[in-house]
């Protein structure tokens, strides 16, 4: 079965999913190598950029903004039932409704009776530590915006846009684009799909179940071959006749 703790963690993270994307670069597949950039556009592209993307905003954008979205989420996702967060974990209907309208902070009091505390000042970390890992990234975000800018406009829009930036207008919403799309009227907005996220989980599970339903059976350690048990002992660091135990541990579940 899956941990309680496993099971806080899981949602924490999954339920602010759709939030994390906006804010956090995701890996993204391998793209064929891109052309060269007019440097006449580039030029100017650049010049926009640095007022899109001024020194210092994804610190602000993780201090302020994100912290405050994290909050919220831990709040929602204790008020959260048992039972629909069990359904987004992929247990039926009815062993859901088994579990009653129990809370996921009623539950997480008694293992943890400082578990909002832990999260609120583990999250306050982690945001931290990504606002700094995006203040050592700014200078190639830049470039690559630059480069984007440089090819999706024309010379003569980029310099229209250049001439805009220029304005008080344009200079103030160049400066705060970022600041205000994941400002606090956004992150209320945001928020709010949560319970319909929720609702509409448990059958999203099942649809990806029933698309998945096709496939070969996820292999246990019974099913490898002595080569593969080696290579996946060697992989998690352990001996290949404790593997069984330590996959299991590693992946949450009983």
């Amino acid at each position: 079965m899956m941990r309680p703790s496993f099971l806080a963690a899981f949602l924490l993270f999954a339920g602010s999913g759709a939030v994390q994307a906006q804010t956090v670069p995701q890996p993204a597949p391998a793209a064929p190598a891109l052309g060269p950039v007019d440097p006449a556009r580039l030029a100017v592209a650049d010049r926009l950029v640095a007022k899109l993307l001024p020194a210092g905003i994804y610190k602000q954008l993780f201090d302020k903004s994100f912290n405050a979205m994290m909050d919220k989420i831990v709040g929602q996702v204790g008020e959260m039932p048992v039972a629909k967060l069990a359904q987004m974990g992929g247990v039926t209907e009815a062993q859901a409704q088994a579990l009653g309208a129990v809370k996921m902070r009623e539950i997480m009091e008694i293992y943890d009776p400082a578990w909002r505390e832990r999260q609120r000042r583990t999250m306050q970390v982690i945001t931290a530590g990504m606002g700094d890992i995006m203040t050592r990234v700014e200078p190639k975000a830049r470039v690559a915006l630059a480069r984007a800018y440089a090819r999706e406009f024309s010379g003569a829009e980029l310099e229209d846009l250049d001439r805009y930036f220029a304005t008080p207008a344009g200079a103030h919403y160049a400066s705060r684009a970022l600041l205000i799309a994941m400002g606090p009227d956004m992150m209320e907005a945001m928020n709010a799909i949560m319970p319909e996220l929720t609702d509409a989980m448990p059958g999203l599970v099942r649809k990806a179940q029933a698309a998945t339903a096709d496939l070969p059976a996820v292999r246990t350690k019974g099913d490898l071959s002595p080569a593969e048990r080696k290579k996946l002992a060697e992989l998690f660091g352990v001996d290949p006749e404790t593997l069984e135990d330590h996959a299991s541990s590693s992946t949450g579940t009983e």
